[in-house]
């Protein structure tokens, strides 16, 4: 049986947010959103943990300090379905393509959830706890989220969505933790939701054990090249319109989605399957690589496939420039090469293809 925590964070409730579950030191994944809800990083700590174990043959056992996430997994899913995923109080489900995903991943699995008590010592749920919060800190302050291993041993990726779907205020009445949480319930959901089901059994508790103190790094980012003010005869041609339309929220199952097909095109597995390739890239792809090199998709087709690296990608930010274009931003490890990267991924004929890429290498 695998045993995992899963948790999650939000510094303000809606405000910047994390995720993680925690294995042991050597599986783990954490990622996050610029702004979500606490009911978000738990439901997104237990989605990516169930994708990330759907290969292997043994049961799950899930450790949650958040009945709310409980509650979607066991009890309230199957009753939101029953209803057109509605509520028993005929409002809308919150969440909706967070809950759908996990209605699809925890089909046909030997999943058990377990509740512990936050902040109470368990070393699994403490660490969760700090990797959720280390995500959610990295967004408030701009640095990069670390990512983790993810599950597989040989793996150094694991994704992170950006971009939540849903958010809510905290409710006036709960008392919020540092990490979120509430006690009386949580910002987009109360912690009993009304249906006409009838009560689950009790969820039992798990004993606290000396805490794990391990922390976790972050990267420092570069200071900006200072800002020269513009002369009163040179016009402003870089600066955005204050009408300018917000940029749309991107939703946090296409964030994992595109951060596993950039994995997938960045592997030495794709690399050596070039019809994988061929999926996955736009017929117009083009990538400009460090030093001034462009390279098309069918120089890149042409070439022999490269050694198998290890390589780690963590992103940065996501954003949805329209409803079937995304720019993903994240920070690649390739040995002890590192690059900033630009991704942008367009829709075509329903399934997603890389268009653009630039990679910027990091001088150490």
């Amino acid at each position: 049986m695998i045993i995992a925590a899963a948790d999650g964070s939000s510094l303000a409730n809606p405000g910047p947010s994390g995720w993680a579950w925690y294995i042991d030191d050597a599986h783990w994944a954490a990622g996050g959103w610029p702004k979500g809800t606490n009911n978000m990083g738990e439901l997104m700590s237990v989605l990516d943990l169930l994708r990330a174990t759907r290969g292997t043959d043994q049961s799950l056992r899930i450790l949650c300090d958040s009945q709310y996430a409980i509650n979607c997994c066991t009890r309230w899913i199957p009753a939101w379905k029953k209803r057109g995923w509605r509520k028993a109080d005929n409002q809308p489900v919150m969440n909706l393509d967070l809950v759908q995903q996990l209605d699809v991943e925890l089909a046909g699995r030997d999943v058990q959830f377990q509740w512990v008590r936050g902040h109470s010592g368990h070393p699994l749920n403490e660490r969760a706890d700090q990797l959720a919060r280390a995500a959610a800190t990295a967004y408030q302050t701009g640095r990069p989220v670390e990512s983790g291993p993810g599950f597989a041993p040989a793996s150094l990726l694991a994704p992170t969505p950006a971009g939540p779907t849903e958010t809510e205020p905290a409710s006036p009445t709960a008392a919020t933790t540092d990490s979120g949480t509430t006690d009386s319930g949580t910002a987009d959901q109360p912690a009993a939701e009304p249906t006409d089901q009838p009560p689950g059994p009790a969820i039992p508790s798990v004993e606290p054990t000396p805490p794990s103190d391990r922390l976790i790094g972050q990267l420092e980012p570069e200071s900006p090249p200072p800002v020269q003010p513009l002369r009163p005869d040179q016009p402003d041609l870089l600066s955005v319109p204050d009408l300018a339309p917000p940029t749309p929220d991107l939703p946090a199952g296409l964030a994992v989605q595109l951060t596993e097909l950039t994995r997938q095109l960045i592997s030495a597995e794709s690399a050596a399957d070039r019809w994988r390739l061929t999926e996955l890239m736009h017929s117009d792809y083009v990538v400009h690589l460090p030093g001034g090199t462009i390279r098309t998709r069918g120089a890149i087709l042409a070439r022999p496939a490269p050694d198998g690296d290890q390589v780690q990608l963590d992103v940065i930010a996501a954003d949805l420039l329209a409803e079937d274009l995304v720019l993903l931003r994240y920070q690649l490890r390739r040995d002890v090469a590192e690059y900033l990267c630009a991704a942008i991924w367009v829709k075509t004929a329903g399934d997603w293809q890389i268009r653009f890429q630039q990679l910027t290498r990091v001088a150490l």
